[in-house]
């Protein structure tokens, strides 16, 4: 059954020093936001693409991804004043495919990880589909404490696209919005109110998160040797 793929663009630039959203500074020979629609629009087993965004930036979007799309489409949802909020308004707009059986597992992607890839994508979709849920990780080296000591044993960071079986995603989401809990990422959620196996799929330091002004020319270096979809 296909798959729904929600990028969440309804942030903003300020620690990247950008005038406006981050997501639409340019990066090669897209946007920021353009990379992630161009992986989810090339995999063939996604029915909907969701881009979640500002209320007052529709159309700066429709224009920087419009290119792209040819004979596809994304749906525009208005995004919340957090992540939380942002991720329900993108379930509530796909609920009714899920309840319908037409759209089994959603991807939650960072529109400011541009570098993803299909791959990834791809394999974070396939292995929630099996096991119920997938998140990439990527290793991390020791950290300190704050007495001076390094910390011990493996430590891993958490990427986007976190990937779910949908009814199982709605329905954490909704029981979160009755109590009216909100978590820090898709997964924390699902940990909270899912019964879900989230299992950790590897993944690189090359699926950065744009953050700080830096991050914007590391990107650039990467998305030049960074191979094409489609």
């Amino acid at each position: 059954m296909p798959a729904a793929v929600v990028i969440l663009a309804a942030g903003a630039g300020t620690r990247v020093g950008a005038a406006g959203n981050k997501v639409l500074l340019p990066l090669g020979d897209l946007t920021v936001l353009g990379w992630s629609v161009r992986d989810a629009l090339a995999l063939a087993d996604v029915r909907r693409v969701v881009l979640v965004v500002r209320p007052c930036e529709e159309d700066a979007v429709a224009a920087a991804v419009g290119v792209q799309l040819g004979d596809r489409e994304v749906v525009l949802v208005p995004g919340g004043p957090t992540r939380h909020a942002s991720e329900w308004s993108a379930l509530r707009a796909l609920a009714p495919e899920i309840a319908t059986g037409e759209v089994d597992v959603v991807a939650i992607h960072d529109g400011a990880r541009p570098l993803a890839g299909v791959a990834l994508f791809a394999e974070t979709i396939r292995i929630a589909r099996e096991h119920g849920g997938a998140i990439p990780v990527v290793p991390l080296p020791g950290l300190l404490r704050a007495d001076g000591r390094a910390t011990k044993g493996t430590l891993a960071g958490v990427q986007t696209p976190q990937a779910f079986r949908a009814p199982d995603l709605l329905a954490a989401y909704t029981s979160a919005d009755d109590e009216g809990f909100e978590g820090t990422d898709t997964a924390a959620c699902l940990e909270r109110y899912g019964e879900l196996r989230i299992v950790g799929v590897p993944s690189s330091r090359l699926n950065l998160k744009i953050t700080f002004p830096g991050d914007v020319r590391i990107a650039a270096e990467l998305a030049d040797a960074a191979p094409r979809a489609g």
